[in-house]
């Protein structure tokens, strides 16, 4: 019998990496936070930073004495945008329509079932959309999310619904989220036959967003694109005629680059 690839991990390498991961919603943490929020020993906490101290991944401030992420983090991102083959591919086409459109293009896919934003391109606007590479966010907020969503199957649809926001109750970031689990499916229901999702202030108020899905050779979404604009440019006739066409052709452009 083949072993699962989680027999082999190994306890310490794991928790070097939750760490890290902590700090994709802190700037800068302490080590007794930190221990709370691990739930580890401080020692054990303590030889973690340590260790990636000495290898460049987490730096101390000198003035605060909190940790942040070092420069290694930003080294292995940048290698990571240059080896992957769907940010190489995608990267004119963001181009091309934050030109077009004037807005803040963003690039993500779905781990787990939380948005991953891996690359953005931004416009010479005074108010704009900020970048969000990096960051994760709830995917019912997002127009990002629920195109994903959209392109899974009803299986996967009713997994969400049942994992997400029927388990544990949905994120309300706004009073536009929508948290029920029988109106979101038959929204993202929607959202698989129109082919795009819109998110009217859903994820943040005063912030409006197209996507659409990208597939690779086979057919799959493996990612989607989205523009993303203050409320007070995007208009819903705007949005949903000029914004969601130039979405949508982008996002079929690319996927033909990838083979489909």
């Amino acid at each position: 019998m083949t072993k699962s690839k989680s027999d082999y991990s190994i306890q310490t390498v794991s928790n070097a990496l939750r760490v890290l991961e902590v700090f994709s919603d802190e700037d800068e943490i302490g080590v007794s936070d930190l221990s709370r929020r691990l739930g580890l020993h401080k020692n054990n906490v303590f030889r973690l930073l340590a260790t990636l101290e000495e290898n460049g991944y987490i730096e101390q401030s000198a003035k605060s004495e909190r940790y942040r992420l070092g420069t290694g983090c930003l080294e292995l991102g940048r290698a990571y945008s240059r080896s992957n083959p769907l940010l190489r591919t995608a990267r004119p086409f963001l181009e091309a329509l934050c030109e077009e459109l004037g807005e803040t293009v963003h690039i993500g896919t779905l781990r787990g079932f939380e948005v991953i934003h891996l690359d953005s391109e931004q416009p010479e606007q005074l108010v704009m959309t900020s970048s969000r590479v990096g960051q994760r966010l709830p995917a019912h907020n997002t127009a990002l999310g629920k195109v994903m969503l959209g392109a899974l199957d009803a299986a996967g649809r009713q997994q969400y619904v049942a994992e997400v926001l029927a388990a544990s109750g949905a994120e309300r970031r706004t009073e536009n989220s929508i948290s029920d689990p029988h109106k979101f499916l038959e929204h993202v229901s929607h959202v698989a036959l129109h082919g795009s999702a819109v998110d009217m202030e859903e994820c943040e108020v005063g912030l409006r967003c197209v996507a659409a899905p990208v597939h690779d050779g086979n057919g799959r979404a493996i990612a989607a694109l989205s523009v993303s604009a203050p409320s007070f440019r995007f208009d819903k006739d705007y949005m949903l005629d000029t914004v969601e066409k130039a979405v949508v052709d982008a996002a079929n452009r690319l996927s033909h680059s990838l083979g489909q």
